[in-house]
């Protein structure tokens, strides 16, 4: 599990200042009350969002089956696969108590990745440890079956 392990937001963020600068200059705070959401599956992603403080609940509907998919915290980058890759929101967050998100946008994400390669890198590096930590949690924690009435067995 160390080698998943999610990196510092400090070294996944680690740019020269003149990259920096232009990341803190365009972010932008949202604040949620318990129950909205910061954005929905399938919609257009906005940019990286960071969460500041408060708890937000992972949502996804997976072949017309809801799915919480966990919790994030303060401290957590969410969204890196919308982010870095097709741009579409891969499930729904909703806040669980009053919130707040940074808000880093796709503007200056791409404008950041041209001027500082390596962010970009570290942030995929990070995605894929991100996947990998579901992996394994999965695996750690098998679905339990499940007798129906019916008699046949389900996982």
């Amino acid at each position: 599990m160390d080698a998943v392990a999610a990196h510092p937001l400090a070294e996944l963020l680690d740019c020269p200042p003149a990259t920096g600068s232009l990341l803190n200059g365009s972010a932008q705070s949202i604040h949620l009350e318990a129950g909205e959401s910061a954005f929905r599956q399938g919609e257009a992603c906005l940019g990286l969002y960071l969460v500041i403080a408060g708890q937000f609940v992972r949502r996804a509907e997976r072949f017309q089956t809801r799915l919480t998919l966990g919790p994030a915290r303060a401290g957590d980058l969410v969204e890196l696969a919308a982010a870095l890759g097709a741009g579409a929101h891969t499930y729904t967050l909703s806040a669980q108590t009053p919130s707040s998100l940074l808000l880093l946008p796709m503007e200056a994400l791409h404008r950041a990745f041209q001027a500082h390669p390596p962010l970009r890198m570290r942030l995929l590096e990070e995605l894929a440890r991100e996947v990998s930590r579901a992996y394994l949690s999965c695996c750690m924690n098998p679905p339990v079956q499940r007798r129906r009435s019916s008699g046949v067995v389900t996982a």
